[in-house]
């Protein structure tokens, strides 16, 4: 692990904070394999359950809704940006905003379990006007969901129980 993850084995906490800070901006770190990643740490013993939960899920919550914000603030010229037609296409706005309208909490609950849809579902929420608290509320629960089970996977990983790790 030292010679890839060299900042995060010094500082573990702020390096998977980082790593998922930095995924939403764009730079190549998934916000799945950071999960793993925490997964696989924690069952290492090189980081803690619970400080590592009081990392992780707030910081979801806030790249979340980095990106509902993002949506709310600037609707749909948000799409027009550079950096952002290639997370969600026009046609793609339209397809998701029909769904929503009708499956608004449920695509937000699904959308985060499936990453090709996660940052795309959360921009239209915000371009949606959806509810702050509604939102939230929907994210939070799904976050739970996505931790206990990316995070779990790494550290069934870490645990030497996958044919993965012989």
């Amino acid at each position: 692990m030292s010679e890839t993850f060299p900042f995060v084995e010094h500082f573990p906490y702020l390096g998977i904070f980082l790593l998922l800070l930095l995924g939403t901006l764009g730079c190549p770190f998934p916000e799945d394999t950071t999960l793993m990643l925490s997964g696989f740490l924690v069952t290492r013993d090189v980081i803690r359950l619970i400080p590592a939960l009081a990392v992780v899920y707030p910081t979801l919550l806030l790249t979340d809704l980095f990106l509902y914000g993002l949506g709310r603030r600037y609707g749909r010229r948000v799409i027009e940006h550079r950096r952002f037609e290639k997370i969600l296409s026009v046609e793609r706005l339209h397809r998701i905003e029909e769904r929503f309208g009708k499956w608004g909490i449920w695509l937000i609950l699904t959308g985060r379990q499936l990453p090709i849809l996660r940052s795309q579902v959360f921009l239209v929420s915000g371009i949606m006007r959806m509810r702050f608290t509604r939102f939230l509320m929907a994210d939070a629960v799904s976050a739970l969901i996505t931790i206990a089970i990316v995070g779990g996977m790494g550290g069934f990983v870490g645990e030497g129980t996958c044919f993965l790790s012989r």
